[in-house]
């Protein structure tokens, strides 16, 4: 396993000036935003296919500080109904996807998109019941028609550029946001998709990450180090359904954190050792969105608690004592 950061938390600093805050934090993979909501700061796949001394400039500044790229992000809804949003979401992917084969980056992380209710629909609709048999309908609809077709296209665009894993973050909002959903979506696509585990949006949806990542064995691709806190008080009253605003963090049901301020240690111990009893070794990515912190004290403190407990040793082949 590496220990690793989504770098766009410094999208306001130049490349240069992240890398080099990051690797005298002891990080030396990163995640890279490469379009859609991650935005373009220090990658803009367009600009870098297009102009052969950026991109070398781009790569030599990786090379500078020793730095491993792990993936490319590139969230967005590239279902979304208003043709226009779709179209950039799409191009941007594609893009990325294009810009990893000429990397040698092998994984884009991203969302599986939410269509609205129909072809005629202004806004995504995000069904989550199965009452009135109206919403069934439009589920049955937005998989048939819209989200499968889709990722069939472009899961194969993927494989034909050398792309061998789509990781899906699984959030809420999106037609991909469990398991079951994402295995769903891999079983009609093929192994192309595959998931990247976030435990932040698994645990105030009221998912054990643990059990999570058992059911998706074989099928992880990438993982988010990103915590949450949910408040027994106010989901005692309103449930764990919030659409108030995410900075006002003490009447929220659930809040994002830095790793180890959501949950105590021994619970990301346990979600690092189910990770590689599951045969992932791959990124243990740092997203940083605690609110409550600075980018900076949050990077830290993820860190302190993640770098004693990611495995950076091969899994042992024997069992010296047995």
């Amino acid at each position: 396993m590496k220990l690793c950061v989504l770098e766009n938390l410094y999208g306001n600093k130049t490349l240069e000036e992240s890398l080099s805050i990051l690797t005298s934090l002891g990080v030396h993979t990163v995640e890279v935003g490469a379009g859609g909501y991650p935005g373009k700061a220090h990658c803009n796949p367009a600009e870098l296919l297009a102009d052969e001394a950026k991109y070398n400039a781009f790569v030599e500044t990786f090379k500078k500080f020793d730095v491993e790229i792990a993936a490319l992000a590139c969230h967005g809804n590239p279902l979304h109904p208003d043709k226009a949003i779709a179209a950039q979401f799409d191009k941007d992917f594609r893009e990325a996807i294009l810009l990893a084969e000429k990397l040698g980056v092998k994984t884009i992380i991203g969302f599986s998109g939410c269509p609205g209710d129909s072809e005629g629909s202004k806004y995504p609709n995000w069904v989550t019941c199965p009452w009135p048999d109206d919403f069934l309908t439009i589920l049955e609809w937005q998989w048939n028609e819209k989200v499968i077709p889709y990722w069939q296209e472009m899961g194969a665009f993927a494989t034909a550029h050398g792309v061998e894993h789509i990781a899906f973050e699984m959030h809420p909002g999106f037609c991909v946001y469990n398991p079951e959903t994402l295995l769903r979506l891999r079983a009609a696509v093929g192994p192309v998709i595959g998931a990247n585990v976030d435990p932040s949006h698994l645990i105030w949806q009221g998912m054990d990450p643990v059990a999570a990542i058992r059911e998706l064995k074989g099928a992880i691709y990438h993982f988010h180090a990103k915590d949450t806190k949910v408040d027994k008080y106010n989901t005692a009253k309103n449930g764990v359904l919030d659409t108030k605003h995410y900075s006002d963090e003490l009447n929220r049901a659930w809040v994002f954190r830095a790793v180890g301020f959501g949950n105590n240690e021994s619970y990301w111990r346990d979600i690092i050792s189910n990770l590689r009893l599951c045969g992932y070794d791959g990124a243990i990515s740092i997203e940083h969105e605690d609110s409550i912190m600075t980018v900076d004290e949050g990077l830290r403190k993820a860190i302190s608690v993640l770098a004693p407990i990611v495995m950076t040793e091969d899994k042992p082949r024997t069992i010296s004592w047995a």
